[in-house]
């Protein structure tokens, strides 16, 4: 049974992580530790609210040092929402704020001229290089996006103008939707990641 070490950021949607982990045969625990967080097989970063309120959280707990060590590893972690958004190095949500900068990239509010936040499902585009992402619908909620994620395979959906929809490095993803909200498309998302070692 796969274990994913989950990292509380706070006001993070754990209940719905965790069940979509659990429907896959996954054993999912919450886990502020961060000798385990850097070493861990999975580790999953989830993320609902601000994000500068989120990386305070991680960098009171040395998280985003256990965070950064394990992506340079390329040990499988997988970041959603705010989550997602924290790997870069910054974002208009919280000026002065720095991200884990795993990304040399900003994070941007959506223009003013469409619904703001974006909630409910969008279709996934995916370059033909990618490994893990695939085409398909899933569910958003975010008021933020990446436009540019150098040196990533990306997937990317319309909202006002084309935005990271999710990225992939090695063994590592980033995903601005929801996977554990997006039905079957998000669970095949999670059930191949789980595969990687």
């Amino acid at each position: 049974m796969a274990i994913v070490r989950i990292v509380p950021t706070g006001t993070a949607n754990l209940a719905s992580v965790e069940a979509a982990f659990r429907r896959l045969g996954a054993r999912p625990l919450v886990c502020e530790d961060p000798a385990e967080i850097e070493a861990a097989p999975h580790v999953m970063l989830p993320g609902v609210g601000a994000f500068g309120a989120s990386m305070a959280r991680l960098a009171a707990r040395g998280l985003d040092r256990a965070l950064r060590a394990r992506i340079a590893a390329d040990r499988p972690t997988m970041a959603i929402c705010v989550g997602h958004q924290l790997l870069f190095a910054e974002s208009e949500e919280s000026p002065g704020v720095a991200g884990l900068g795993i990304l040399p990239a900003a994070i941007g509010r959506f223009p003013a001229d469409v619904r703001c936040p974006q909630f409910g499902w969008n279709e996934i585009e995916v370059g033909e290089d990618a490994l893990l992402l695939e085409e398909g619908w899933a569910y958003f909620a975010n008021s933020y996006r990446a436009t540019e994620a150098p040196g990533w395979r990306i997937a990317t959906a319309e909202h006002g103008g084309r935005f990271i929809a999710a990225m992939e490095r090695g063994k590592v993803i980033g995903c601005q939707f929801h996977p554990e909200l997006s039905g079957a498309y998000g669970a095949a998302l999670l059930s191949r990641w789980l595969e990687l070692s």
